[in-house]
This record gives structure tokens, sequence and C-alpha cells, in this order.
């Protein structure tokens, strides 16, 4: 088995994530996994959704959206349809779901971080992607509440990072790119603490269905990749 980029089943790609992106929102991030970039911004408001108010705890919730170019044709903008599609909404969601177990809530005062995670271009793992920069632009975001005394103590629970993995060609391998990803007998998305906890396990047979074993493998990757973008988020983080 030989993948389209060349490289080893057990490889990421090449990962980079810029800080400070953006000019004006409290934490933003440009990360690119490969071919795929997303910008991740992290904005802070005051107050909370109604069915929280009065409760003295903060709130997270994420927004997703692709641009029209950032795959090989055009597609049409979702507000000029009116309505997000159903793959959207998944995505952000998992998102949402994914940042929310890195806080304590009670901790961030009556506050809520909006995430956006922009896809400019795509080449597969967006999903993956977005949820690893969207942590890092969530970091500086508390260090900005921090800073502006908004916080009721650390909020900070644990890190949180995303990977794909997959069956491709009758192998697991790590990070699929689109390629793989479109020829990928199975594809598995893992969202997973520092500590080592997993948060959400995706996963589709796309042909026959995938067994115990090639499971275990799989999420053996994982860990692997995941550790690995644990160091790259520090190491972001400590620039």
């Amino acid at each position: 088995m030989k993948r389209p980029s060349g490289r080893a089943a057990d490889q990421l790609r090449p990962i980079r994530i810029t800080r400070n992106y953006t000019k004006h929102a409290e934490g933003s991030v440009l990360v690119e996994f490969g071919d795929t970039k997303v910008i991740c911004t992290a904005s802070v408001e005051a107050g909370v959704p109604r069915f929280l108010k009065g409760q003295g705890q903060g709130w997270l919730t994420a927004e997703y959206g692709m641009l029209p170019r950032a795959t090989g044709e055009r597609n049409q903008r979702e507000a000029s349809r009116g309505k997000q599609g159903g793959r959207t909404l998944e995505i952000q969601r998992l998102i949402g779901r994914s940042l929310r177990a890195a806080l304590d809530m009670s901790k961030l005062g009556e506050n809520t971080i909006y995430l956006d995670c922009d896809v400019i271009q795509a080449d597969g793992g967006t999903r993956t992607a977005s949820i690893t920069g969207a942590m890092v632009a969530l970091m500086d975001a508390l260090k900005v509440l921090k800073k502006r005394g908004s916080l009721k103590g650390e909020p900070l629970k644990q890190m949180v990072a995303a990977v794909s993995v997959g069956i491709y060609q009758g192998v697991p391998v790590l990070d699929l790119d689109y390629l793989e990803d479109a020829a990928a007998e199975t594809d598995l998305n893992v969202v997973m603490t520092d500590a080592g906890g997993f948060i959400e396990v995706q996963g589709t047979a796309e042909g026959a269905p995938f067994q115990p074993e090639e499971l275990t493998a799989m999420l053996d990757l994982a860990r692997k990749g995941l550790n690995e973008l644990f160091d790259l988020q520090r190491a972001a983080l400590a620039d």
C-alpha cells in the first residue's frame, strides 16, 4: 500500500498553527493540516443564553462554514440558500461538544465564547482541523478573560484535539487527505483529551464492516497522532 501523499501509515500531514491571525477576535488561529486550511476565531460576549441566565455559569458554542471555492468546484453559500445544510450543522455541533469538554463552565462567569471555524481550503479532515485549531484560539480567549478579571477561577480542565483515521487499501492510516477519504473503506474521526480520554469517536464503514482488531489499530494510530497534535498546540501557545 502506498499513500497518495507518500506518507507512512502513521504519519500526520505537515501541521501548522498560526496564532493571532486576525486582528479583532479575542483568539484567532490559522490551522493547516496539509492543504486543509481553517481560520478559527474565538469571540467573547458578556451574558449567556436564556436557558442559563441566573445560574452563574458560562457557555461555549460553535459555528462552522466553508468558503464557496474551498473545494475543487464552487459551492453555493449557505446564506444564499436560506439555511444551513445537515453536514454543516453536524460538524458545528461536534466542534461545540468537543470544546465544551475542555471547560468547567461554572468558572467561566456569565460569558459566552463563540468559536467560528471557516474553511478557506479543504483537502479532507476539516472538522478535525477545526477542533484542533479552535482549542488554541479558545486558550487565547481565556487569557483575555483572565486579564479582564471576568473569570471565577480556572475554567480550563484539559486540552482537546481531533484527528481522522481510516482503512485505506486494507491498511489503517492516520490523518486522511481527500484522495484517501474518498476511497477509504472505513473512516473514523476521533476527539480526545490530553489526559487520554475520548470525547467522541465517529466511525463509518463505507464498504465491508470493519473488524474489532481494525478498530483497535485505528484507535492506536489516533492516540499517536493526537499526542503529536497536543505537542504542536503547546508549542504554538508557547510562542
